[in-house]
């Protein structure tokens, strides 16, 4: 007993001055040390306990309010908006900010404009995070311009990452290419290696976005210089996965599912949920393009089910999707069409849920100017009702006049509920207008993606095969000895077979041009009305003015291909025309078509009716409608009988 009480009296010895130094050192303090002080306090407790960070914040928000210190204030404020956005909380988490910027903006000093550069790129993070993607974007831009006037590019080169992810989110891949771009030239001025590698993974993601994968290869490719010794494992694994689509794509099958691995790897060491789930899903597309279908399915049914427990129904679209092309390419089609129903249904209530949140926020809007609209009523009747009191004897001139007032209003509110009814229903009927619009270019994409696909086995499948076999025929021929009879029969087969091989080459080849794919429209339209010219029905002369050297989407130019290839087949079958023109120019966004002939002509004022259009009933003319409507163009026929056909179409791109 008598030691522990010896002990207790070194404990206090030594405590006495220790409190005094404690005290002495916190005397010596100013006042904005002090306050800063207690928000790292704060900061040093937000992952060990959240109750005691947030105790923290507010004693170092009291004491710097109280000691009125502006700059301070707003640090403090900035910092605190993390621990609210780490347990997604992330409306408080703005409203934190804003008072950030309150305090920030009354502050005079020379700190606060990198505070407040930080402070909008803190308030884009978690708008992004609500879903509220304008927004971010706005701030995020904000914040660019703030950090480039500050010249602080390692924060430039941050940032633009940002925006870029934001334009991906919003399907806006040309301008998430143009961040990338934006993001590299920053990072090429600071010579960062690190930084170099994030800015060609996110020029290549860009660029597989657009279908451009021969140059998100080559960015794929100079992103992998800078990679050595690279420590982000969240940038690795978007890496991998943009290569991964890249080889897919290419049809370099084994590099993709070699990609594939290493990102599950990566995602597996850090507990990343979401792109373990995106690292299995390509890894089965590529298993089942391998035909490794057991394996493939194996891994889609571990993923439905825990892609139900999460909710996630952008991933589960994408699933079904897979698990569709899975049973097709297996043969399974039951099971195909099961899916790809299920696939259909889930994406239509995605985009129906889109438009509900629309449609709501229209709601909200009316509701809040019609209370506006009552106020202002209101205040009105009570205007009148003081008058009414004073001057007694004009009571029937106000009461009067009231009247006349409240017809007027009867009647702005009248004209304006029909108004709103009338916008209402152009609402509807431009949204039937996209719905109608949107299944015409799935339908159109899905048959040039069925066209490219039998084109590919019709080229590589069938075509290998006969090669093969005219090749054996060729070695059996030359060793056996046949009489002269059979071996001109023999010769006839041959021929026969190569006369098959060009046939199905030439079907492949208008399924699915490969210059199209290569060498992009351009070269494609020329080849196409060479070859038409070369057949002997027409001769098809084909101009270009502006189109050289420029890149257009190729869902776009697979569109542009099919409306001259229908226009010029719609010629050989009805117009009885010699020469036909061909002429594609581009100035800008603005891109024009104009197909003419010499043949017998028609009456334009016929195309009202269906069944008199050029093509008769048949679906070659609506095709020609329903791709331009797909475009959003303008489509202008002129024709007589007897004086030819000129179809002209403008859109812009």
């Amino acid at each position: 007993m008598f030691f522990c009480s010896l002990q207790y009296m070194k404990w206090r010895l030594l405590t006495i001055p220790l409190l005094l130094y404690t005290s002495l050192a916190h005397s010596q303090q100013t006042a904005p040390e002090r306050a800063l002080k207690l928000k790292d306090s704060a900061v040093y407790y937000e992952s060990i306990d959240t109750a005691v960070s947030a105790r923290y914040y507010n004693q170092a928000i009291t004491y710097a309010q109280k000691n009125k210190l502006d700059y301070e204030t707003g640090v403090i404020y900035h910092n605190m908006s993390f621990l609210h956005t780490a347990s997604s909380r992330y409306t408080r988490s703005i409203q934190v900010l804003d008072s950030a910027l309150l305090f920030l903006n009354r502050s005079d000093s020379p700190q606060r404009f990198l505070t407040i550069a930080k402070v909008h790129q803190a308030l884009a993070n978690n708008y992004r995070y609500s879903n509220e993607t304008k927004e971010a974007v706005k701030y995020t831009l904000q914040a660019i311009g703030e950090f480039e006037q500050l010249k602080n590019y390692p924060a430039v080169v941050k940032t633009y990452f940002n925006l870029s992810l934001l334009y991906k989110e919003m399907n806006e891949f040309t301008r998430q290419l143009e961040s990338g771009r934006k993001a590299l030239q920053a990072a090429e001025r600071l010579g960062n290696a690190d930084d170099r590698f994030l800015a060609y993974s996110t020029i290549a993601n860009a660029y597989t976005n657009l279908g451009d994968y021969r140059s998100a290869a080559s960015a794929r490719d100079s992103a992998l210089i800078y990679s050595k010794g690279l420590n982000n494992v969240p940038a690795l694994i978007s890496f991998h996965l943009v290569s991964g689509l890249i080889n897919m794509n290419l049809g370099e099958l084994g590099k993709a599912r070699v990609d594939f691995t290493s990102s599950l790897s990566l995602a597996e060491g850090g507990k990343q949920v979401f792109s373990i789930t995106q690292s299995k899903m390509q890894l089965a597309r590529v298993l089942t393009m391998q035909k490794n279908y057991k394996e493939a399915e194996s891994i889609l049914h571990s993923l439905d089910t825990a892609i139900a427990k999460s909710n996630e129904k952008a991933q589960r679209v994408i699933l079904l999707d897979y698990f569709a092309r899975l049973y097709e390419e297996q043969g399974r089609y039951k099971d195909a069409l099961d899916y790809y129903r299920q696939y259909l249904t889930l994406k239509d209530s995605l985009t129906t849920l889109e438009n509900r949140k629309y449609i709501t926020e229209l709601e909200t809007r009316y509701e809040t100017g019609k209370k506006e609209a009552q106020i202002d009523r209101l205040e009105l009747e009570g205007k009148v009702h003081q008058l009414t009191i004073r001057q007694k004897s004009y009571l029937i001139y106000i009461l009067g006049g009231f009247a006349a007032l409240l017809l007027v209003l009867f009647g702005l509110a009248y004209n304006n509920h029909r108004q709103k009814q009338r916008l209402q229903r152009q609402r509807i009927a431009e949204l039937e207008t996209e719905k109608q619009l949107m299944a015409t270019e799935a339908i159109l994409k899905g048959e040039a993606l069925e066209r490219t696909r039998l084109a590919k086995d019709l080229h590589d499948g069938l075509g290998g095969m006969l090669s093969g076999i005219k090749y054996s025929l060729d070695t059996m021929k030359r060793n056996l000895v046949m009489t002269p009879e059979n071996q001109q029969a023999f010769e006839r087969s041959i021929d026969m077979l190569d006369s098959s091989i060009q046939e199905m080459r030439r079907v492949a080849h208008n399924m699915m041009p490969e210059s199209l794919v290569n060498f992009g429209i351009d070269a494609a339209l020329k080849d196409f009305c060479n070859d038409m010219s070369r057949t002997g029905a027409i001769a098809v002369s084909y101009q270009s003015i502006g189109l050289q050297g420029q890149t257009i989407d190729q869902t776009t130019a697979i569109t542009i291909y099919r409306i001259v290839q229908e226009l010029i087949n719609n010629i050989i079958k009805h117009a009885a025309a010699k020469n036909a023109i061909v002429q594609v120019s581009k100035k800008d966004r603005h891109l024009s078509i104009t197909v003419e002939d010499d043949g017998i002509g028609f009456d334009a004022g016929t195309l009202a009716s269906p069944a008199t259009a050029p093509g008769g009933k048949g679906m070659g003319w609506s095709n020609v409608q329903h791709r331009v409507e797909l475009l959003k163009g303008k489509l202008d026929v002129k024709s007589l009988p007897g004086n030819g056909t000129s179809v002209l179409i403008e859109f812009n791109i």
